[in-house]
């Protein structure tokens, strides 16, 4: 009886280590990808920025558009609401709280894989937040393609308007402005009044235009997976844009064209092969596919 005893005793024992064991590895997988969130939303925050001048892509894709003394985003330029919708989908995706779902057996497109939540916990960003919570509640989910046009405003059934974020460039300038970059005043055109946001801050600015132009040239790494995840999608998110020339446009001639041939190596990548090689954002190569297809 106690040699039965004592076997007994030494399975429990062994089947509780396991279970602390599995545990254990449970939390530090958890631990981990939570590391992973945090690192992905502090990435960018450059030594020395105070809190208020960190910006999201969305902030800084608005930013390069904006014309410094006028306060507003060329007439001309169609690519910059769909681009920021694009952004905010990315800018989720590196804080941790989209991805796309498993491409599966038989390896299926970007553009096929649908959106889902990884994480509901709040960016502490209003419009990040909307954005996540209309992925978090639709069922069943949608792809990268749909999302931008669905937070556009870009669909014909009216069942889905309500997907439609309002006012985006405006909220984005107000943060702005909240932040200390930009400013607000009132501009009379000929038939109507409106409300522009001239640059306050130019270090600010300067320091992102700095940014942009160091990737494709002092920095430049020639291999776009040694590259900071959140500069390489400030690059590629930029240009669908149209708003990545402003940047370069201060440049002298020999550096403009070789900062832009860098930048034309980049757009011309596959996003299809770029998304199967190892520690990449899936989610951000969709929606550069989303812009190129």
């Amino acid at each position: 009886m106690n040699s039965l005893s004592q076997r007994n005793s030494g399975l429990v024992q062994r089947r509780s280590e396991a279970i602390r064991s599995a545990a254990a590895d449970k939390d530090r997988d958890s631990g981990g990808e939570e590391e992973e969130a945090r690192r992905g939303e502090e990435e960018d925050d450059d030594k020395g920025d105070s809190k208020e001048t960190r910006l999201t892509l969305m902030e800084e894709v608005l930013l390069l558009g904006l014309k410094d003394r006028e306060g507003y985003t060329s007439f001309w330029n169609d690519c910059i609401s769909s681009g920021l919708r694009g952004c905010m989908l990315v800018e989720l995706a590196l804080r941790g709280r989209l991805q796309l779902e498993a491409c599966g057996v038989r390896r299926r497109s970007l553009l096929s894989r649908k959106v889902i939540c990884k994480s509901d916990a709040p960016t502490g960003d209003v419009l990040l937040d909307e954005a996540l919570k209309h992925v978090k509640e639709t069922q069943p989910p949608e792809t990268v393609q749909s999302w931008i046009e669905l937070l556009s405003g870009e669909t014909w059934n009216p069942l889905k308007l309500h997907y439609q974020l309002r006012n985006v460039r405006e909220r984005l300038a107000k943060n702005l402005v909240e932040k200390g970059v930009l400013t607000t005043e009132k501009q009379n055109f000929l038939l109507f009044d409106m409300t522009t946001h001239p640059l306050t801050n130019g270090t600010i600015k300067q320091r992102l235009v700095k940014k942009v132009q160091e990737s494709v040239l002092e920095k430049w790494v020639n291999d776009p997976h040694r590259m900071d995840k959140r500069i390489l999608s400030l690059i590629l998110l930029a240009h669908s844009s149209d708003v990545l020339e402003n940047a370069f446009a201060p440049l002298q001639d020999d550096q403009y064209d070789l900062g832009m041939k860098r930048v034309h190596t980049l757009l011309e990548l596959e996003p299809e092969k770029e998304s199967a090689k190892p520690n990449v954002n899936e989610l951000m190569w969709a929606v550069v596919a989303a812009f190129t297809k």
